[in-house]
């Protein structure tokens, strides 16, 4: 892959071996990130375990002190009471049959999480193959299968993140936008880190967090030192 102008010089500012203090790291990366819009900045954790093994997963949820800085469209799949608990909560789409029939036959999927009460799943489950690909699918180890509702709302709002291994034993969590400066953004990747390193495996052996990265959208990832 061909790597812009701009990228290229970012990549100058960072020394490609070189292991980074959280501060001198975050500061390269706002440094780096020029692109013309507020760059996310994302966490990037490669561990020591292995993904094949369901005693070795990791995955969680976690709410970040300072938020993400996304405006996040819920969509809460519920009926009664709960339903009307939803939109007293303020999620941005609420229904049953006829939203499931509507992601079924036209394929919308204009939402960023979706929430469903227990007794809804058997419903959802016709839609799992359009909603687990795109990471959508409500699950209750991420509280998004619930009979509370205003909790998973509220929570989602308040800016809470899911962290889970994918196929190659990495982490990727967003951490907040650019404009938040460093400061908050390095409150809410501790928080990150915290949950990570308390959600080690039994099964994990030998060093668990191999290594630690940041990066901005479009700029080059920064190593830190994780000691």
């Amino acid at each position: 892959m061909k790597k812009g102008k701009r990228y290229l010089e970012a990549a100058k500012l960072v020394e490609k071996n070189k292991a980074y203090d959280v501060a001198e790291a975050m500061d390269l990366v706002l440094k780096t990130g020029t692109a013309k819009f507020d760059e996310t900045v994302e966490l990037h954790m490669r561990l020591g375990v292995d993904p094949k093994h369901a005693d070795q997963q990791v995955r969680g949820v976690v709410v970040l002190p300072n938020g993400t800085g996304k405006s996040v469209r819920v969509l809460v799949i519920a009926k009664g009471a709960k339903a009307d608990e939803a939109v007293a909560s303020g999620a941005e789409y609420v229904g049953a049959e006829e939203i499931i029939a509507k992601i079924q036959n036209e394929g919308w999927l204009d939402f960023d999480v979706c929430v469903a009460t227990p007794d809804m799943m058997g419903l959802v489950g016709r839609i799992a193959r359009i909603l687990g690909p795109k990471g959508l699918m409500p699950n209750p180890k991420s509280g998004t299968v619930t009979m509370d509702v205003t909790k998973a709302i509220k929570e989602i709002k308040a800016g809470k993140v899911e962290y889970r291994l994918d196929k190659t034993a990495i982490i990727h969590v967003p951490v907040g936008k650019k404009s938040f400066g460093a400061e908050k953004l390095i409150e809410n990747m501790n928080v990150v880190v915290e949950a990570i390193q308390k959600a080690k495996p039994a099964a994990a052996k030998g060093t668990y967090i191999k290594s630690v990265s940041i990066a901005s959208t479009m700029g080059p990832g920064v190593k830190v030192n994780i000691k």
